[in-house]
């Protein structure tokens, strides 16, 4: 096998296996010993591969500069239209218009006869009784959630009791017509979801909970599918 169908290879597996992928579940993979995989490792790396990760922990490709454009399947572009549209009709205001704008580019960078798709697709999105729009800036929220930050704010439940919190921000996720934010709060020691329309003075604290939102966020969700009956998410 040559070395260049080698590291053809390694890319495959280091964007088709499960991250962190250690370097054994690599190595065999490839067909190759430990040794010879760190090196290909190093050589991706020097080709412009944004790999992540070390010896012990596991290898995550962060980003493949060379890898080129995506061809969809037609059933495989309705499936991204119908989601982006469906965000633009249920998301906070930066998201929807985030998802407007990857529709826009998406249909500049694909061949005419899927443009025309695009533009004329079957599925649609549209909700009669969108959900309530947030009270703070959910952009920096999911900001927040992404750097691991202990966030604090003010939250007035349904009942009209007005009470201070901190927490650490898992994820935003939408519940049939609200966006809700789920954490670990730390007034009362325990998974919390917040309605996104019912918090306000939003703020970012330099506290970092890194690396905790990953473990405790598939504890939440996993906690969410018993109470549902594993019906609720999957990950």
């Amino acid at each position: 096998m040559s070395r260049t169908h080698r590291l053809f290879q390694l890319m495959q597996a280091l964007r088709t296996l499960p991250a962190p992928a250690t370097a054994l579940r690599l190595a065999e993979a490839t067909g190759v010993s430990p040794r010879t995989l760190y090196r290909d490792i190093d050589t991706l790396r020097e080709l412009g591969a944004v790999i992540d990760g070390e010896v012990g922990f596991g290898y995550t490709l962060i980003e493949d500069a060379h890898l080129p454009p995506l061809g969809f399947k037609n059933s495989e572009l309705e499936a991204l239209v119908l989601g982006l549209r469906e965000v633009a009709a249920v998301g906070d205001p930066a998201l929807a218009d985030a998802a407007r704008s990857a529709l826009t580019k998406l249909r500049a960078r694909l061949p005419d006869s899927q443009a025309h798709r695009l533009r004329h697709s079957v599925l649609v999105a549209h909700r009669f009784n969108p959900p309530a729009k947030p009270t703070i800036d959910s952009g920096v929220l999911r900001e927040a959630c992404w750097e691991e930050r202990i966030v604090g704010f003010a939250y007035t439940d349904k009942h009209g009791v007005a009470t201070q919190r901190e927490v650490k921000p898992l994820s935003i996720m939408l519940f049939d017509q609200s966006h809700c934010l789920l954490a670990w709060c730390l007034k009362r020691d325990d998974y919390r979801a917040f309605r996104l329309d019912r918090m306000s003075d939003l703020g970012v604290t330099d506290r970092s909970f890194r690396p905790g939102r990953v473990p405790l966020l598939k504890t939440y969700l996993e906690n969410l599918n018993q109470a549902a009956g594993d019906r609720l998410v999957r990950f």
